[in-house]
């Protein structure tokens, strides 16, 4: 875990350097907002430029054709209705314009209506996103130059056009196809149906790609939890099948290591006890003389040494998950450090039962626990269980350690030189194990600087 947080560090740190100082912030606050899952970002790569290309498409089309027909269609009906008021000009003996008329609605497609003594209704406002007005007005103004009226919303398939010349009014109605290019939405039901079916196509052909990388981290996730994956074989394209198959294999790798070191440290676990045995039984029949007192302590201070290394080689990866209540894993060490003479205290929020490996659990806290009781009086235990994260703190009033020595105390072995500096039969092993156990869980453990004054223990695992 932690080489996986330095390994996002180093590519943030080599992207901030890429990036131009004045485009920082930018990219950080793009970065904050985009999604940071595989799946979400491939469907990304996809539609974006899909969307990108269409809206390009549509506004060329929209500028070019559309417009361009809509011109056409206008102008050739300012052509007719020109027609009309020059005929109505030329032939006044049709008082009733009964002929002008028939002749608009056969040929033309135009109903007509001629009022004498009219005057034009008030001008209308023009619509905001129709292009039919603005063009419509400005072919009447080109061809037949004369005042004028038009409405194009109140009769959704009908246009209506008013041009008064002498004291006459000329109404006549055009339908809306006649002017206006009206099947344009044909064609962006066509791009943005095609464009939903591809985005289908490529949200499940993506999704069958993804599934099989998540199947990895899940089992690379358990395998590092101590926990195994049955079912697991390797799917998917041909380098995600690689990485599974490496990964098999690298698990098969360990798993053999693993029991070597076992079967070896079983074999040299028997041997030096049965030594130490030896020695014991003969320090038993040499009898209680005062020379050999120390000979008996340091027999001992062996058999604690040896079991401590032990365990620290072995671990407690083998065993199996299971559930663990805080509620009693707390009073028991709560116990323990109440026979020494000294007060511990604990809180818990959330709930009481965890998944984890209990004994191995149990170990972990008792060793923080154990430390704080050689060198406090106090020791509070704050467990918070939320819906992702078990976090215990621990807080003593012990002298605590220094910065510079909060990760040196992990490493096997370490022994410090100042204020908590171990016993004369410690192995220094205590922390170590500690943080073993807890990223063998998938989680860790940190140091810091207590309320208290001592050292804060911070225990956090995945719930």
């Amino acid at each position: 875990m932690a080489l996986f947080d330095g390994f996002k560090r180093d590519i943030k740190r080599d992207m901030d350097r890429l990036t131009l100082p004045g485009w920082r912030p930018f990219t950080r606050w793009l970065r904050r907002r985009l999604p940071t899952g595989l799946y979400t970002r491939s469907l990304l790569i996809v539609i974006v430029p899909m969307l990108l290309l269409q809206t390009v498409v549509a506004g060329l089309f929209m500028e070019r054709h559309w417009r361009m027909v809509t011109e056409r269609l206008s102008e050739a009906t300012v052509k007719d209705i020109a027609g009309i008021i020059q005929t109505i000009q030329a032939y006044p003996q049709d008082a009733n314009y009964e002929k002008i008329t028939r002749i608009a609605d056969d040929a033309l497609n135009l109903t007509i209506a001629v009022e004498e003594n009219a005057q034009l209704p008030p001008p209308r406002p023009r619509p905001f996103f129709s292009i039919l007005d603005g063009i419509l007005a400005d072919q009447i103004t080109q061809q037949i130059q004369m005042p004028f009226w038009i409405d194009t919303v109140g009769n959704s398939r009908l246009v209506e056009i008013r041009i008064k010349f002498d004291t006459r009014v000329l109404t006549v109605f055009v339908r809306r196809g006649s002017t206006y290019a009206s099947n344009t939405h044909i064609f962006l039901i066509w791009m943005v149906g095609t464009a939903l079916v591809l985005v289908l196509i490529s949200v499940l052909f993506l999704r069958g790609q993804i599934r099989p990388i998540l199947t990895l981290a899940d089992a690379a996730e358990s395998f590092g939890k101590g926990q195994r994956l049955e079912g697991f074989s390797p799917r998917g394209a041909d380098e995600i099948r690689r990485a599974g198959l490496a990964f098999i294999l690298m698990r098969e790798r360990i798993e053999r290591q693993l029991e070597q070191r076992t079967a070896m440290l079983a074999g040299v676990s028997h041997d030096l006890r049965t030594i130490l045995t030896r020695f014991k039984l003969q320090l038993a029949l040499a009898g209680d003389k005062p020379e050999l007192h120390g000979m008996g302590q340091d027999v001992d201070d062996m058999q604690s040494m040896l079991e401590g290394y032990l365990a620290f080689a072995k671990g407690d990866a083998e065993e199996d998950l299971g559930t663990l209540h805080l509620s009693e894993l707390l009073p028991k060490l709560q116990s323990g450090f109440a026979v020494h003479g000294k007060e511990m205290t604990y809180t818990i929020d959330g709930e009481d039962e965890i998944a984890v490996r209990p004994n191995a659990f149990t170990r972990l806290v008792a060793n923080l626990v154990a430390n704080a009781e050689r060198y406090a009086k106090t020791l509070h235990v704050d467990a918070r269980h939320s819906a992702r994260w078990l976090t215990l703190t621990l807080d003593d009033d012990g002298p605590g350690i220094p910065p510079e020595a909060r990760e040196d105390v992990f490493k096997p072995f370490f022994r410090l030189d100042e204020a908590r500096n171990l016993n004369a039969s410690g192995t220094g092993l205590g922390l170590a194990i500690a943080r073993d156990i807890a990223r063998g869980h998938g989680g860790n453990v940190t140091l810091g600087e207590s309320p208290k004054g001592g050292l804060r223990a911070i225990i956090r695992i995945p719930a």
